[in-house]
């Protein structure tokens, strides 16, 4: 992918260097007041819900090549990185050049959504895309690491911890520049429903759904 010497979005919000912080549990999440996160579907916890499994295995498809249903089953070899496989620890420059990376990724959505939302006489109101390090305050309450990239509708911001890009490499294989925009660009396009309508009417319509509704919603939403 070339992205180098590429513009970069001026909506990239850097926390990296001056920490997280805040206390409390961040209510909001997928199926939750609040927020829309990849890889949990449950209130407050970390790992991987059904929903955000299914993401993943989405991006493991694309960005490798490899059936993801063989990871499950054990056919068709391994996918996962091989044991003697050296994953090197992120550097400070290493880290800088994939925040540049995510800020090309943005410019590429807000071009995008831009078109597309003129072309139907809207306006679009790119997110501010925060980057943190741990934790760091949301208008959805605290954004931890541990909880995934996710799009806080109550401040129209996306959060992501760029240390999640670590895990898609070194826990599902899939490294690479295609992934890493892949994220950016799902947690944009949550930032896209909310402006078009789709989150406002989950979020009316969840009160009267069961939970079985709600998650099969949700999986709608992510997909």
């Amino acid at each position: 992918m070339k992205w180098q010497g590429r513009q970069r979005s001026s909506n990239i919000e850097d926390r990296r260097k001056t920490g997280g912080g805040g206390l409390g549990g961040r209510s909001g999440g997928l199926g939750l007041p609040g927020g829309m996160r990849i890889p949990t579907g449950r209130a407050g916890g970390g790992g991987l819900g059904i929903v955000g499994i299914i993401v993943v295995l989405g991006i493991i498809w694309f960005a490798t090549g490899q059936n993801p249903i063989d990871m499950i089953t054990g056919g068709g070899g391994s996918t996962a990185p091989s044991s003697n496989q050296q994953w090197a620890p992120s550097t400070n420059a290493g880290e800088d050049e994939l925040a540049n990376f995510v800020g090309v990724v943005v410019k590429d959505t807000e071009d995008l959504w831009s078109e597309v939302f003129s072309q139907n006489q809207l306006t679009y109101r790119p997110p501010t895309v925060v980057l943190f390090t741990d934790t760091t305050q949301s208008g959805c309450g605290v954004a931890q690491s541990a909880s995934g990239p996710f799009y806080c509708p109550n401040d129209k911001k996306v959060y992501i911890d760029l240390s999640f890009y670590d895990q898609l490499r070194q826990q599902f294989g899939a490294p690479g520049d295609f992934a890493q925009a892949y994220v950016i660009a799902h947690e944009v396009g949550h930032a896209v429903q909310d402006q078009t309508g789709v989150l406002p009417e989950f979020n009316r319509l969840r009160g009267s759904m069961s939970q079985e509704e709600q998650n099969a919603y949700s999986v709608k939403v992510e997909l």
